[in-house]
């Protein structure tokens, strides 16, 4: 299988402290030779995200033709598959901050400029950038969906006597029994 760009489809007004976080861990997560940013406007966000991967101004309809791609989107009928990867160039992830409840804009923003594209979800549940880039990237190396261990809401030891409970619409990817 060729190899598959990362592409975040920038949607929000400004690159904030809280999205920078995201991006710079889905370059870390991928690598910043395979993850885009497109959609671009402002010469301050091309700054932040220059050392992060490939920066464009344009979106990503206009750079690839929508048989060449995925689209992630939460409200896709369908889940990301490994063989879904097969003759595609590119998955394409929304550069979106989630609402709780979901508003749907992923598939106003991103799905609709791409009419012809496959699109996919990972799940019918939110997950932060960098987490749906990081289940893309297993899928695309093979792992199915179902065996993606996926947790709702975090605890976190700080020390033996200290849990401290978390939270959240965005689902996380479980990497180790320490996430309960």
């Amino acid at each position: 299988m060729a190899s598959i760009i990362f592409i975040i489809e920038h949607l929000e007004p400004e690159v904030s402290k809280w999205l920078l976080f995201e991006y710079m861990h889905a370059s870390e997560i991928v690598g910043k030779e395979k993850l885009w940013f497109t959609n671009v406007k402002r010469i301050e966000d091309f700054q932040k995200l220059k050392t992060l991967g490939r920066v464009c101004l344009e979106r990503a309809f206009e750079l690839f033709p929508p048989f060449k791609v995925i689209v992630l989107d939460p409200k896709a009928n369908l889940s990301l598959k490994p063989n879904d990867f097969e003759g595609k160039e590119a998955v394409i992830i929304g550069g979106i901050l989630g609402d709780h409840p979901p508003k749907g804009r992923t598939s106003k923003l991103l799905t609709a400029t791409l009419p012809g594209a496959i699109v996919r979800n990972i799940g019918k549940v939110q997950f932060s950038i960098d987490g749906a880039i990081y289940v893309a990237k297993l899928v695309s190396e093979g792992t199915p969906l179902e065996a993606i261990s996926v947790k709702r809401g975090l605890r976190i030891k700080l020390k033996e006597k200290f849990i401290c409970p978390t939270l959240t619409p965005l689902r996380m990817v479980s990497l180790s029994s320490t996430l309960s």
